[in-house]
């Protein structure tokens, strides 16, 4: 007698997390926020080593691995960082016209001081070679793959009931120059980590209506970008009201 066929359905979901496991990975995907108010308290190396591994196991292209992170405790390291902040902060000002340039220079945009520790992701185009499988057609594929290990990174810290916030608003020469950099590296992210003082329901800037989010049906394409997607009728919109469960802190 043959052997009765597995299940289509089951052998399917064989590899899918317990319905506890999947609702805290979606928790920790649509609570990030990037965390501006620190407390003073440290952070544990235990914690931070777990942060730094997750950031580490990202996917990367080629497995080039080309990350490295640099743990920056220094006061006089981070203020360094923190004066370089202000004058681009100045600088990018101008970009603006009122009443926006005011709100823009209202907005607490950094942590770097005020977070106990500060790490800087970088990425080494020469990590793997001349050689790296897959990105001989788009070489920025380096970087995106440590853009990867900061959300790796993020998403951990979220877990851990961490803070993190990435400060944009730096110029790479000179943050290379504080850090000792080597030329050929790039900084990618400088993150301040640390305990938040609160975690907003929102992203800051939806909050002070900077800009708004939007929806998921406007940004997803089918077969072509000037096509519509080819998906169940209120699908993505039922996505988005099922998910906003796991958007409240808590």
């Amino acid at each position: 007698m043959a052997s009765p066929s597995p299940d289509p359905a089951g052998d399917a979901h064989r590899y899918a997390f317990p319905d506890g496991d999947r609702d805290a990975v979606y928790r920790a995907i649509h609570q990030r926020r990037d965390v501006r108010l620190f407390r003073s308290d440290p952070v544990p190396d235990t914690a931070l080593a777990r942060l730094l591994t997750a950031g580490h196991r990202a996917p990367s292209v080629g497995f080039m691995q080309p990350w490295n992170f640099l743990v920056i405790r220094s006061a006089a390291t981070r203020q360094r960082v923190r004066d370089l902040y202000l004058r681009e902060r100045q600088a990018a000002a101008c970009f603006f016209d009122e009443p926006r340039r005011s709100q823009y220079l209202g907005l607490k945009l950094e942590g770097i001081c005020e977070a106990p520790v500060n790490v800087c992701v970088t990425c080494d185009p020469t990590r793997g070679g001349t050689q790296v499988l897959g990105r001989n057609s788009q070489p920025e594929t380096d970087v995106y793959s440590t853009c990867l290990a900061v959300e790796n990174i993020w998403l951990a810290a979220r877990a851990e009931g961490l803070g993190v916030g990435w400060v944009s608003i730096l110029k790479a020469g000179e943050l290379r120059e504080i850090l000792a950099i080597p030329p050929h590296v790039i900084p990618v992210a400088y993150l301040c980590i640390g305990w938040p003082v609160d975690l907003p329901a929102r992203p800051m800037l939806q909050d002070v209506g900077w800009r708004e989010r939007l929806s998921l049906d406007s940004v997803v394409r089918g077969e072509r970008f000037d096509i519509a997607a080819d998906l169940e009728a209120g699908a993505l919109a039922n996505a988005e009201d099922e998910l906003t469960r796991w958007s409240a802190p808590g």
